[in-house]
């Protein structure tokens, strides 16, 4: 899997064009692939695809397991029969650049109960077979996560563990009438993710038979508000109330003088390790069902974590516990045989987390946006790279962009970028991408932000910032055939 040099685009489908208000599965995503082709790129990263929580975060999920139902094309639904042309002629303005999410999901869950009442009463034989086969083979999670998300809807949208003590703590008898009560509910849940699910792996096989590779992501923590949580509390340290007795985060680094304090629960690693990590490999096998190559966000995590206690405000006063180490990739891989994943390696990296990763032989990241500090021996500068087992980055989700960086940094920074890649800083975002393609590593990768040249205000996100993160999107019309023939032109001279 990394014995070719490749390169390619970060974007999560949330950006792509749309009259809906959010970017979605529909035609934009495949002229995106079109683009890719285009451009001679092999590779499209994007974020988690998991239905977001709070604050709208791809990487705050209500589930592991499934998909974004908000990213269901309506354009596609029509083509499927299960709504009509009139049916999405008129949907609310929207900013082309720019996504609400308050108006795209009221708007867009208007149009799936309509489609999910459309094919109840109408769906062929071939669609209720379709169907009925993909609750069938997903039932080990699409129960728990379709009760967890009509029990949220009959709660007014509360967490798990402010609901009754018997639902909170999954009582069988009330799980069982709660089914028997929330049983429509439950049936239009598992239809959106039918939909999604259906509509993502058509996606997919036409990237791949465009010689397209998608590179997804896996958060290392699940949300406490999931279905993830409320179905395994005791594969997490939680209390008698199902609250975390202490919470994830990472202490003051690049991105935060405070650290960022996550309040995600921690893992009871005991508790996985008893199971055989049964839990991390179905995790693991589904987001590989979806991607052909997986990100693994927050590796050092595994190593060793930063745990802070429960009642903290900022993520200053945590202490490093041990992580599952070795013993998770190993159960992993005993179950699922070798596995494409890239090893997120950024923040405080100890030579404990480098031994660890180059022992399983993962490829780390490279972030060109953290190498002109300015030092020469700074490990993110191309001439240190310790061998082609790296992933270049001209900047990430949680960067500025590198318009947007370059205009932010210190004179120091400038100067240094400007010497070592002998350029006049005029065009930095594409002296950034250049320099990744130009690098021996094996994959490089760039944001749509770069490719367009963009500047701070169409950043993906802030790190620590709860409020006006991953609303980027761009146009259509933004994406040209300068920018294929410009990025066609850098794969070639440099092999990729």
């Amino acid at each position: 899997m990394f014995d070719k040099r490749k390169s390619g685009i970060l974007v999560h489908p949330t950006s792509f064009p749309s009259p809906y208000g959010i970017g979605d599965l529909g035609n934009a995503a495949y002229a995106f692939i079109d683009f890719l082709k285009a451009a001679k790129q092999t590779l499209w990263q994007v974020l988690p695809l998991g239905p977001t929580g709070y604050g709208d975060s791809p990487y705050q999920s209500f589930s592991s397991f499934a998909g974004n139902h908000y990213l269901i094309s309506p354009d596609k639904l029509v083509a499927q029969g299960l709504l009509s042309e009139s049916d999405i002629a008129s949907p609310p303005a929207a900013n082309p650049r720019k996504l609400d999410y308050g108006m795209a999901i009221s708007y867009k869950m208007k149009l799936l109960r309509k489609a999910f009442t459309n094919f109840t009463t109408h769906a062929t034989t071939a669609q209720r077979n379709a169907f009925a086969k993909f609750t069938k083979t997903q039932k080990t999670w699409l129960d728990d996560y379709a009760l967890f998300t009509a029990l949220k809807d009959e709660n007014g949208g509360s967490e798990w563990f402010r609901w009754e003590k018997p639902l909170a703590s999954r009582l069988p008898a009330a799980l069982k009438q709660a089914s028997k009560d929330l049983a429509t509910e439950i049936e239009f849940c598992k239809f959106v993710q039918y939909e999604f699910f259906r509509q993502w792996a058509n996606l997919k096989a036409y990237a791949n038979a465009a010689g397209v590779q998608i590179i997804g992501d896996i958060p290392i923590f699940a949300a406490h508000d999931s279905a993830d949580v409320w179905a395994n509390p005791e594969l997490f340290h939680l209390d008698e109330n199902g609250l975390p007795t202490a919470v994830a985060g990472v202490p003051p680094d690049y991105f935060s003088e405070t650290g960022q304090l996550w309040g995600n629960p921690l893992y009871n690693w005991e508790m996985h390790s008893k199971t055989g990590y049964v839990w991390w490999c179905k995790r693991m096998a589904a987001v590989l069902d979806m991607t052909d190559i997986v990100r693994l966000d927050h590796f050092r995590g595994f190593e060793a974590y930063w745990a802070i206690p429960h009642d903290e405000k900022t993520a200053i006063n945590g202490k490093w516990e041990k992580g599952p180490g070795k013993a998770l990739f190993t159960a992993i891989k005993n179950k699922l045989g070798s596995l494409p994943i890239i090893a997120e390696d950024l923040g405080l990296i100890t030579e404990r987390v480098d031994r660890l990763r180059k022992g399983l032989k993962l490829p780390g990241m490279r972030v060109l946006q953290f190498a002109f500090t300015p030092d020469a021996d700074s490990s993110y500068l191309p001439h240190n790279y310790e061998n082609s087992l790296t992933v270049a980055y001209s900047g990430t989700h949680d960067n500025n962009t590198a318009k947007g960086w370059y205009a932010e940094a210190t004179e120091a920074e400038r100067d240094y970028l400007r010497r070592y890649l002998n350029v006049s800083g005029e065009d930095v975002a594409w002296d950034l991408i250049r320099a990744a393609m130009a690098s021996n590593a094996i994959f490089a990768i760039s944001p749509i932000q770069d490719i367009l040249d963009l500047g701070a205000a169409d950043r993906m996100n802030t790190p620590g910032e709860s409020h006006g993160c991953w609303c980027f999107r761009y146009t259509m019309e933004m994406l040209t055939q300068s920018h294929a023939e410009r990025l066609a032109y850098l794969t070639k001279l440099f092999g990729r």
